[in-house]
């Protein structure tokens, strides 16, 4: 891996980063579903088509590849690449802060694709924390920057009193983190979380849901979405979903429109119950339209956010003045690619906070400093005025850089970059077929080549005769060969009369609810296109004959029995 040259230029040959800044629209238009954000004008669509034509023109035309070793080489591809998507080099910027502050990423050549969230800390920063000048006696590996310790507490109490029982140290996260997501403080309040799924078990625990319904729109497994359904039906509520059309799985939208318009709409006292959103599915890479917020709120429903599967600067085009959600939940973590440990973020509008009730439990907690391993529950936040601005006198000594990075780098710089990297990866992934079959090697699930689609990718390898090689036996070869993958379960698919016929032969039953287990990769802002292309060289090794056997005995990974899911 080449460090980036010195000075403001772009490299020359820009291999590990780069696409146009000429634009960054915030969703796709269907005639089935509502618009996403601002009404697209003729341009952006017409940008969409041409998006998705030059990536079929250019990336590989009219090749499939039946040998890994017939594979064109790193910079063949990378040619490719930048044909398609000229102006990716306007992103040479990301490459420079991953060669200077991330450049572990290079040195351990591994590849980093189920990370979700978002990062506070460079690992340059983690190699300059000198635990001696900190009275600490744990391992820095352990608890760098910062440890987490539970609290059991009122949500609502919380709430009320944002900031009176705070450490200086929290605080001073806080204000990073909502001024990083652009929340104002005089609009929420904030509490942190042990996780996503803490997050959501106290809007549960809080909310008044007796007589109520909850909503959600997931096309994934989710343990957050298991916890809030469970603890929200214990509590009264009639819990719904949303399905998902085969095989594109878009949102099914008549029966979601059904679900959030039935009834009278709620008042301002007595609303329906709550509507929970995901911008995107952190596992297909589905965005949705952001409308279905305004729909909901229409229709008298509280509306619960879910952006811990956003890119790092995607709030930035969410306009969540107009939308004005309820409740958001988002998660961010220590160090990419180093230290994946953090926590949630649960922000409630504090104008909903009175209809909440009093419910004492776990799943809030505190963040302690490293550089004072003592309880800090007894300190006070101590805050001096100049003029109208509040300044904290506290300093940790730490800079949030993970944060500083992406803010130094703008929305259309990340969302560009990822946009053509998860494209370019989807189309060359489907060139990868096998000789002795019409059968595709990879089955996608979820939207293709889409100029819209999220930064993250499902998907099934396939063997030559049609049967699905199991997810978990491709995620521990990916792990023997220095790339890490998740694992997720797509579900609420829904299979018109047209594909009835394909769906016992695709779904399989895990917790008494059918789906299909998959692979899942999603790429954070350090990505670069060498790891995308190692991926799809990892992947094209399944081509060979023999190759899950000999490497599943070389990386000491049992294969074991499943009933097979057929390519369809």
């Amino acid at each position: 891996m080449h460090r980036p040259l010195s000075g403001d230029s772009p490299p020359p040959n820009c291999l590990h980063g780069c696409f146009s800044s000429s634009s960054s629209f915030p969703g796709d238009v269907t005639s089935s579903d509502p618009p996403q954000g601002p009404t697209p004008t003729v341009t952006s669509a017409t940008l969409r088509r041409n998006f998705a034509q030059t990536t079929a023109t250019t990336i590989f035309p009219e090749t499939h590849f039946t040998d890994p070793n017939s594979l064109p080489s790193l910079q063949e591809s990378f040619s490719h690449f930048t044909q398609a998507y000229p102006k990716y080099t306007d992103t040479y910027k990301i490459d420079r802060i991953r060669s200077d502050h991330y450049f572990h990423l290079g040195l351990t050549h591994y590849t980093c694709l189920d990370y979700i969230g978002i990062g506070l800390y460079s690992y340059s920063q983690l190699l300059n924390y000198d635990p001696s000048t900190y009275q600490i006696s744990s391992s820095l590996s352990e608890s760098p920057f910062f440890s987490v310790s539970p609290k059991i507490g009122n949500l609502k109490e919380k709430l009320l009193h944002d900031g009176g029982q705070e450490t200086e140290f929290e605080y001073s996260m806080k204000r990073r983190i909502m001024s990083f997501l652009k929340i104002s403080e005089e609009d929420y309040s904030m509490v942190f979380t042990a996780n996503r799924t803490s997050a959501f078990r106290l809007v549960a625990e809080s909310y008044p849901f007796s007589k109520r319904k909850l909503l959600t729109v997931y096309d994934y497994e989710s343990e957050a979405v298991d916890e809030i359904n469970r603890v929200s039906e214990k509590r009264g509520a009639k819990v719904a979903a949303a399905e998902f059309s085969w095989p594109g799985l878009r949102i099914c939208s008549s029966k979601l429109r059904k679900m959030v318009t039935a009834g009278k709409s709620g008042s301002a006292k007595k609303k329906k119950g709550v509507f929970v959103f995901p911008l995107h599915s952190r596992v297909t890479g589905s965005r949705y339209p952001y409308l279905w917020m305004s729909v909901a709120q229409e229709n008298g429903w509280h509306v619960m956010i879910d952006a811990c599967g956003l890119g790092p600067k995607d709030m930035d085009s969410f306009g969540l003045s107009i939308y004005n959600p309820d409740f958001m939940v988002c998660s961010f973590y220590k160090v990419f690619g180093e230290n994946p440990s953090g926590f949630g973020c649960l922000f409630v509008k504090k104008s909903t906070i009175s209809i909440l009730e009093s419910s004492t439990g776990s799943g809030m907690v505190n963040l302690v400093p490293t550089d004072d391993p003592i309880s800090l529950h007894a300190l006070e936040i101590s805050r001096t005025r100049t003029g109208s601005e509040e300044v904290d006198i506290f300093s940790s000594g730490i800079e949030y850089r993970g944060l500083d990075h992406v803010d130094s780098l703008g929305l259309v710089a990340t969302g560009n970059r990822s946009r053509c990297l998860i494209n370019w990866l989807v189309s060359a992934l489907y060139k990868l077929k096998h000789s002795t079959t019409t059968n595709r090697l990879v089955k996608i699930y979820g939207p293709k080549v889409n100029f819209n689609r999220g930064p993250a990718i499902a998907f099934n390898l396939f063997d030559q005769k049609g049967a699905r090689i199991e997810p978990f036996v491709v995620q521990k070869l990916a792990d023997c060969s220095n790339i890490s993958l998740g694992q997720g379960f797509v579900k609420k698919i829904l299979f018109e009369d047209e594909y009835e016929g394909v769906k016992d032969r695709v779904l399989e039953k895990r917790k008494n609810e059918q789906g299909i287990s998959v692979l899942t990769a999603a790429l954070g802002f350090l990505a670069n296109f060498e790891d995308v292309y190692k991926l799809w060289v990892f992947v094209a090794r399944f081509l060979e004959s023999g190759f899950v056997e000999t490497e599943s005995v070389r990386c000491g990974v049992h294969v074991f029995e499943h009933k097979s899911r057929e390519i369809v």
